[in-house]
């Protein structure tokens, strides 16, 4: 009788990755279109109106000051983190983007310690080096086949950027979990990131053409859904549980960027992402799991 309650978390959890991943290739393709800018800055907005009549229909009261600031940094971290990582997205395929997003939970272990005192035990040091031996396995696979130009640094460089951004998204959000909703949680930090990539916008917006519309709204939809579904889910289960489902994110990457843009994913980059997968794997068997927590990342972000 308790089976199929058991199972909701974790299905919940792997419709929210797909969701997001989905939400991904329809980025990729309006960020190409229009440049990252544009695309990050659009697919805010529509995540805003979608998010935000949804919390207004069910909130009681205003956030005191303190889940307002934490709103604040999540939503000034976020905005700066997907652009980096959209920008990513137009430089590198998919799946390699992601897979390097993956290092983010091991990032945060050392921004923990750093940010909330928390002490860094030597599971996790090993598991570190595991994993950023996989992210140099996915960097060296492209020096060894040549395929290494400025276009593709710079990818490499803003998806580091955006993976440090999300791992202290990671401690923001440990707290602003605690402190508020998920539809709270997504209309403010669609708010706020709108908010703050809207100063640059009379310089830098490009409006989307006809064709792109569509995948914007989607992606916006796609964004709210999953976001929400990876709340519901992580509600119910612990992260430690639902962290393989997580790693189903370079699967959905990699079928979509093949489907989306034709790309191929090298033994490289399957390499790397194995060793990234087995550190962070070892890191969450110490009892506290650094797995990615609802919206924390723009393949688990609203």
């Amino acid at each position: 009788m308790h089976r199929p309650a058991s199972l909701a978390p974790f299905l919940a959890a792997l419709a929210g990755v797909a969701m997001l991943s989905l939400m991904d290739a329809f980025m990729k393709d309006a960020a190409l279109a229009i440049g990252a800018f544009s695309a990050a800055l659009l697919r805010a907005l529509i995540a805003t109106g979608i998010a935000t009549p949804l919390w207004l229909a069910r909130r009681r009261t205003w956030p005191d000051r303190a889940t307002l600031r934490l709103h604040i940094l999540r939503g000034v971290c976020s905005a700066l983190m997907g652009l980096t990582f959209f920008y990513a997205l137009t430089k590198l395929p998919i799946a390699e983007t992601i897979a390097i997003s993956f290092i983010a939970p091991l990032i945060a272990l050392y921004l923990a310690a750093v940010l909330l005192g928390e002490r860094i035990t030597r599971r996790a040091v090993i598991a570190s080096l595991i994993s950023f031996a996989g992210t140099l396995v996915i960097v060296g696979t492209r020096f060894g086949q040549g395929s290494i130009d400025g276009d593709v640094l710079l990818g490499f460089g803003a998806i580091l950027i955006s993976t440090l951004l999300y791992a202290l998204n990671f401690i923001i959000i440990r707290r602003q979990s605690q402190r508020a909703g998920p539809l709270e949680v997504a209309a403010f930090h669609g708010g706020v990131s709108t908010l703050v990539l809207g100063i640059a916008a009379p310089w830098f917006l490009v409006l989307p053409p006809t064709s792109i519309q569509p995948g914007l709204l989607i992606a916006g939809a796609l964004t709210v859904g999953g976001a929400i579904a990876i709340a519901w889910a992580y509600a119910r289960a612990q992260a430690q549980a639902l962290l393989p489902v997580e790693y189903s994110g370079f699967c959905w990457a990699a079928l979509f960027g093949w489907l989306f843009f034709a790309e191929s994913v090298s033994m490289g980059t399957l390499a790397g992402v194995v060793l990234i997968v087995i550190g962070t794997w070892v890191a969450a068997t110490q009892g506290r799991a650094p797995a990615r927590v609802a919206g924390g990342a723009e393949t688990s972000a609203p």
